[in-house]
């Protein structure tokens, strides 16, 4: 039986639902009258469900008010003192109901930190003897202890072309000090959007919530390299710590390791002892090997199939020439990776290629923690999710200084599998981490709307409209978000603004489709048209073309589009498939199928962890509830 029986009027069933919602995200069973069985008494079923509910949440309207149902429910919770009362339309209750506490709910749009919600599931948590669940955190929570932001170093060689190099003697120390667990430190994507620009080091700090800001120069000129840094107290603007070093470009890896140690030390962190082993693992002493990796991933970073293509080249030379070399490993795997959403031509190849780079990767490895990082990769890449899972966290567990480098692969598997209620505290975290990166706030954004959250998601929607870079992608987020609440006019004006703003939109049926959105069949048209014209191509495109069917209510459609972005192509968006848009799509059997093929269910079978997407059914089924 459920834990929380709903009361409320049928013309607040759309309210009813979405705090119903808000109430699994947090762990409880719910049951509202939605659920009542074909075949048994309506009375019947509400007293059995009355009677074993542990807290009765009643949403009083004015139609509540006056139905004799409400208030007969009410009434028998009131005297099992089990009643949670709110109002989403601020009537005024009736006798005796007006004599207990009622939390306020009008114009609530889920935001889970409203005081009338913490109201509401702080007397729920004293029913059931819990403690209030806590929400995800915001990243506009004030970051707490010492933290830093590595500018981009700049580049002071007389060539141009050893911009890759400065640039990669940045990223390392930033990797670095990532792997010292007292020390927060700003991801590369935020840090880089200072680059080639005069910045205010205070305002940088305050920008970026950091404590210390550490800026240089590198020089490089045949075998010599010159590298200056200085470290600064983002509050005061004052110099922490300044050094000068000229090395032969031999001396390179101890003197990234000098340069990341006598920062920890300035900044007065504690480093542990596997702390300061990671950090002085370079992966290779052949520095050309390292000189191409740094080519390499400078390329693939610049994305595009051309960009991604010749990264992918000097990255297999590096690689040629170091098989151990675990940086030139795992940046080819992310780059063929890219390589395979870009095309269809080859994929088999690059795919068998991934393949043979993750086994390779487990032959190299070091030690039991980078094997175990491997093993979780090729897991992964066998859809095996819940193997995947063990493996990353037997290699964090044998080296801790893994977990902010696995957060990635934790956030996607979680979110592949519907666990987004776990999944949401890493997003946040990694949005902290990378607060300009628009890619790291969408994520947010779309976590915290399946989470029921449309005021946070709202509100990070907002901060993002500062960043640069493109915005179609969040924007389309909040499109979703905002299109029950539209009128024709306004959907029509926003989407001819992604159009215009966003290259997401530039395949050719958007123009088609902009013109028909006040008219559902002929959309449905236009989109089926679409999906023979864009079938073959990247993977995101015809998942993104599954959600504009989905809208429309395709639902043929949209499922044909999913399996094939998630099967055919290989898609990993894992949260896509869970928006809210898709609630109808997930009721069809075949999306059930889809959840078998991709090794969804056996996840949720072997770890026990539905989500907040499906329950077990029986020994050997399940089902989707919402």
């Amino acid at each position: 039986m459920a834990d929380i029986f709903i009361s409320y009027a049928r013309s607040t069933a759309q309210q009813a639902q979405r705090i119903a919602e808000a109430l699994r995200v947090l762990g409880y069973g719910v049951w509202r009258d939605d659920e009542l069985p074909a075949h048994r008494a309506y009375a019947e079923v509400i007293e059995e469900r009355l009677k074993a509910a542990k807290a009765v949440v009643v949403i009083w309207s004015a139609e509540a008010v006056r139905s004799e149902w409400v208030r007969a429910e009410a009434d028998r919770a009131r005297n099992d003192r089990k009643l949670v009362q709110l109002t989403i339309d601020g009537t005024s209750l009736p006798l005796p109901f007006d004599q207990v506490q009622c939390a306020d709910l009008s114009g609530w749009s889920g935001d889970l930190n409203a005081p009338g919600w913490r109201k509401v599931i702080a007397s729920i948590g004293d029913l059931m003897g819990v403690a209030v669940a806590v929400p995800v955190p915001s990243i506009q929570n004030q970051r707490q202890g010492v933290s830093i932001c590595v500018l981009p170093f700049a580049n002071m060689s007389n060539d141009a072309d050893q911009e890759y190099f400065s640039d990669g003697i940045s990223e390392d120390i930033i990797t670095d000090l990532s792997k010292v667990s007292a020390l927060g430190v700003i991801a590369r994507n935020s840090a880089f959007a200072f680059k080639g620009r005069s910045v205010d080091i205070k305002q940088v700090a305050r920008q970026l919530e950091v404590s210390h800001v550490l800026e240089g120069s590198v020089r490089k000129s045949g075998n010599r390299v010159r590298i200056t840094a200085q470290l600064i107290n983002g509050a005061t603007n004052e110099h922490v710590w300044a050094e000068r070093y000229d090395r032969d470009l031999a001396d390179i890896f101890a003197l990234q390791d000098e340069i990341s140690e006598a920062i920890v030390a300035a900044l007065k962190v504690k480093l542990l002892p596997e702390e300061k082993q990671a950090i002085e693992d370079r992966g290779t002493k052949n520095l050309e090997a390292y000189d191409l990796a740094l080519r390499g991933n400078a390329a693939s970073a610049e994305m595009g199939y051309e960009n991604t293509a010749r990264g992918t080249a000097l990255l297999r030379k590096a690689l040629a020439l170091d098989p151990a070399f675990s940086l030139a490993r795992r940046g080819l795997v992310e780059a063929l990776r890219s390589l395979a959403f870009l095309t269809t031509a080859d994929r088999a190849s690059v795919q068998q290629e991934i393949v043979d780079l993750i086994e390779g990767g487990i032959l190299q490895a070091k030690d039991l923690a980078q094997a175990h990082y491997w093993r979780g990769l090729q897991k992964l890449q066998a859809q095996d999710l819940f193997g995947a899972e063990q493996a990353f966290e037997r290699s964090v567990a044998l080296r801790p200084a893994l977990e902010a480098e696995l957060m990635q692969q934790r956030f996607q598997l979680l979110a592949d599998v519907g666990c987004v209620s776990e999944a949401a505290p890493l997003a946040s975290e990694m949005a902290r981490n990378d607060p300009l990166s628009l890619l790291r706030s969408v994520t947010l954004q779309g976590c915290l709307v399946l989470l029921g959250r449309l005021a946070e998601a709202e509100a990070e929607y907002r901060r993002a409209q500062a960043l640069l870079g493109d915005h179609g992608p969040t924007e389309f987020v909040a499109l979703l978000r905002m299109w029950p609440d539209l009128s024709p006019a306004e959907r029509k004006e926003r989407y001819r603004s992604l159009r215009a703003s966003s290259d997401l939109f530039a395949a050719s049926y958007h123009a088609r489709l902009e013109q028909v959105l006040d008219q559902p069949e002929a959309a449905r048209r236009v989109l089926r048209h679409a999906y023979t014209e864009i079938r073959d191509r990247e993977a995101l495109g015809v998942a993104r073309l599954s959600l504009w069917a989905s809208l429309f209510d395709d639902q043929e459609l949209a499922l044909d589009c999913l399996r094939r972005a998630y099967v055919d192509l290989g898609l990993t968006a894992g949260l896509l498939k869970w928006q809210p848009n898709f609630a109808a799509t997930r009721q069809d059997a075949r999306f059930k199928q889809l959840m078998r093929d991709l090794g969804i269910y056996e996840y949720w079978r072997k770890s026990g962890k539905w989500g907040d997407f499906a329950r077990a059914k029986g020994d050997d089924d399940f089902e989707i509830i919402r």
